[in-house]
């Protein structure tokens, strides 16, 4: 919680795909900014450390950690959340985390989900062990880890060239 006199700073960028101009206090987090003044409440706030991945989004494309970044350092730039990320990456990610139990209480998703197409944009025929790697900043506490590789894994599988639906 910041001191009730906290300075403000003007902020203006485009937040998934709006423009969106208004004042944050300056140790706001990017996290914390979107959700109480956004109303997008899909990136969450667990460690706000920088350790867990619960709070992922994207800034000018890149997956980074909001609650390492501060609102007013987004000023300027643009910023994709979960509850608008697209793509097809993100398409067979969200249907393979369905398919394979890859979520339970779903505080971890959208982090894993962000972090995940950004590895799946990078090498469509990721091993489980890249998968494993470029996901373990993201902590989750319900599935173990194992179905949420089997759905990054499957997502891969889906974005292959050539595949037929339904084989």
């Amino acid at each position: 919680m910041l001191p009730p006199d906290e300075p403000l700073a003007e902020i203006a960028c485009t937040v998934n795909g709006r423009h969106v101009a208004g004042r944050a206090p300056l140790r706001q987090t990017l996290v914390e900014w979107l959700r109480t003044e956004l109303g997008l409440t899909g990136s969450h706030v667990g460690c706000a450390h920088g350790v867990c991945g619960a709070c992922h989004v994207r800034l000018d494309g890149a997956v980074v950690r909001g609650c390492l970044v501060l609102a007013v350092q987004a000023d300027g730039s643009a910023v994709e959340t979960i509850e608008a990320a697209t793509g097809p990456e993100v398409a067979a990610l969200r249907e393979a985390f369905v398919a394979h139990a890859g979520l339970q209480c779903g505080f971890c998703t959208p982090g894993m989900i962000l972090q995940a197409a950004e590895l799946l944009q990078r090498d469509r025929a990721p091993t489980r062990e890249a998968i494993r790697d470029h996901l373990s900043g993201n902590y989750c506490r319900c599935t173990g880890y194992h179905q949420i590789v089997d759905a990054v894994a499957s997502a891969a599988a889906a974005l292959q060239p050539g595949r037929v639906e339904g084989a």
